[in-house]
């Protein structure tokens, strides 16, 4: 899962991204909100946002990026507790609040149950199928049976489900499963659903010619 981090303390940014990483999530950082705009747009799962951010403040970049149409679910970071702030937040068009400092456990199940509910499933179990996934214990079943994934299989099969009947795009598993900052080979992604597809059935995954993957859900 792909997260951008918009958080001005260098040192707790990145211990933040260094944390999201060990629990499987591809974490991208900017240091303030300058630019933030145009690169939210580019196919987060979550948005983390920071409320003293220089310049322009957390609360006023979720009101541009709401402007600006980008539907991302926005978790803000604040060292407040105040109810007013979440207030100001929510209005603007923030989904969630974390009050810092933020417990890593705490943070991980709150972006889960944002993309979780973005992508139509409001509890940990999501089915489709003979396959059924846990998000928040990553276990995995076919047919009732447990299947052992390596963390990048266990993020390309709930990608693959949170967009069933969809096709994901090669770019976006890749942005997806490998930082910005790695050079990795394109035929990553072939070789991973070849090895998801030999331990759930090469059935369920099917390849749109020029585009990429899609979970077939009947």
């Amino acid at each position: 899962m792909r997260i951008l981090l918009i958080e001005d303390e260098a040192e707790l940014a990145q211990r933040m991204v260094a944390n999201l990483a060990r629990h499987g999530f591809t974490c991208e950082w900017l240091g303030d909100a300058e630019g933030a705009p145009s690169f939210a747009a580019d196919g987060f799962s979550v948005i983390v946002v920071d409320v003293g951010l220089p310049g322009m403040s957390g609360i006023e970049l979720v009101r541009e990026l709401r402007a600006r149409a980008i539907s991302t679910p926005i978790l803000i970071l604040t060292a407040r507790s105040g109810w007013q702030e979440k207030v100001e937040g929510l209005n603007a068009g923030a989904d969630d609040f974390i009050v810092k400092p933020v417990r890593t456990e705490e943070l991980v199940a709150r972006i889960h149950a944002l993309a979780r509910r973005a992508a139509g499933h409001s509890a940990t179990r999501i089915t489709s199928g003979r396959i059924a996934l846990d998000t928040a214990s990553s276990e995995t079943w076919l047919d009732g049976a447990p299947v052992a994934l390596t963390a990048r299989e266990f993020t390309l099969l709930r990608m693959l489900l949170y967009s069933a009947g969809r096709t994901l795009t090669r770019q976006a598993i890749l942005d997806n499963l490998y930082s910005l900052d790695r050079d990795c080979d394109p035929n990553a992604v072939e070789v991973l659903v070849g090895r998801l597809r030999r331990k759930i059935g090469r059935e369920h995954v099917v390849t749109v010619r020029g585009l990429g993957y899609r979970l077939v859900t009947a």
